[in-house]
């Protein structure tokens, strides 16, 4: 098989989305399958749609474009600022995007009005996290801006949390978001459809036993992808955290040591040790990866790595020239090395899992283990 290559493992994404979906089902609150990770690889995402996810969310249009091509037509929304540059094609291909500013707001608008379509605004507040957002005393007054502009239509609110700070959320957060949306509410007058409360680093929270109030919606890429939380990097229990793996080709295996010192007249070497690992080159680097992302094999330690070798000792003494290397990833790695343009991606299991009958059933809750 081609190398290096990200094997997924379909099923087991699957097997995570279903049973996030079924947990939160019981909290009144719904999935919306992030594929940023996987740069809106179709495969994925029909995986987590086929276990249960309402729709998709995708940060870069282009993602997007990759998702409607294959024939996805479920709904998808754009979780970053749309750029102003881009507004036509987002009201085109987009369903709803997450948005902060009124001028960009104002050129969707005017861009659905000239493609005969409405497009629907989600509205970032600020609550915490320091990335992206109106401020909570800003929000009534935009909100108000965009009920009264043609073309668009006010679809919820949303908010996020641990991603720039790495602060997960508390209940007085959570709270004081469902508060904002009777706010709103109130003073606009549309009923908001979506609150989307945040993302994989709210589980804790909703499984929590604390009210959900008026949160309906979560934003799930990591703890579906990886099965982890992302604040704690604690597995998440009944998920799987091995549905992708890299692999990677030994082009070099010896036990040589390294130079104590080297000069214009001698090298001098310490002399190899019988139980010192054996020294392997990968054909990977930097410019494939997060190499600090990258999970080491039980036996197996990581040396070095340069743009584009990744060095490493190992105790097992079968590994040889041509032998495959395979390693678990973060999420950081994961996206670098799901985007990078000399990795093969090979799917497993690519089929889809017909769901129980008891599919919609409450469920025991998701536990961080």
């Amino acid at each position: 098989m081609s190398n290096p290559r990200i094997e997924v493992d379909l099923s087991k994404i699957r097997h995570n989305t279903q049973t996030a979906v079924q947990a939160l089902h019981a909290r009144g609150i719904s999935v919306t399958a992030v594929t940023k990770a996987v740069c809106g690889h179709p495969a994925i995402a029909q995986a987590m749609l086929d276990g249960g996810a309402t729709g998709l969310a995708e940060s870069r249009l282009s993602n997007v474009k990759r998702l409607r091509k294959a024939g996805q037509l479920c709904p998808i929304t754009l979780i970053r600022t749309p750029m102003l540059s881009q507004v036509d094609e987002v009201v085109q291909v987009c369903d709803a995007s997450y948005n902060t500013e009124i001028a960009v707001i104002t050129a969707l608008a005017t861009a659905a009005i000239r493609h005969d379509c409405v497009h629907n605004v989600i509205l970032m507040v600020e609550m915490g996290d320091n990335r992206e957002g109106i401020m909570p005393a800003d929000l009534g007054a935009m909100a108000q801006r965009v009920v009264d502009l043609p073309g668009v239509a006010l679809k919820g609110i949303g908010a996020n949390f641990a991603c720039l700070t790495g602060v997960a959320p508390d209940a007085a957060a959570m709270e004081a978001l469902s508060s904002l949306t009777s706010e709103v509410e109130g003073q606009c007058g549309p009923f908001l459809q979506t609150v989307s409360g945040g993302n994989s680093a709210n589980l804790p929270w909703a499984f929590s036993g604390n009210p959900t109030g008026r949160v309906n919606d979560l934003r799930l890429g990591e703890a579906i992808l990886l099965g982890v939380d992302p604040v704690s990097g604690g597995r998440i229990n009944g998920m799987h955290t091995d549905a992708f793996s890299l692999v990677a080709e030994v082009i070099e295996a010896n036990n040589r040591s390294v130079p104590l010192f080297q000069s214009s007249v001698a090298l001098r070497l310490l002399a190899p040790r019988d139980d010192e690992p054996t020294r392997l080159i990968l054909a990977l680097g930097h410019q494939d990866t997060d190499i600090l992302g990258l999970l080491m094999p039980v036996g197996t330690m990581l040396i070095g790595a340069t743009s584009d070798h990744l060095v490493i000792g190992t105790t097992q003494a079968t590994m040889s020239v041509g032998s495959e290397v395979r390693f678990q990833m973060t999420y950081s790695a994961l996206m670098r090395a799901m985007a990078a343009p000399d990795i093969k991606i090979s799917m497993l299991h690519d089929r889809q899992i017909p769901r129980g009958r008891n599919a919609d059933e409450p469920r025991k809750h998701l536990e961080i283990v």
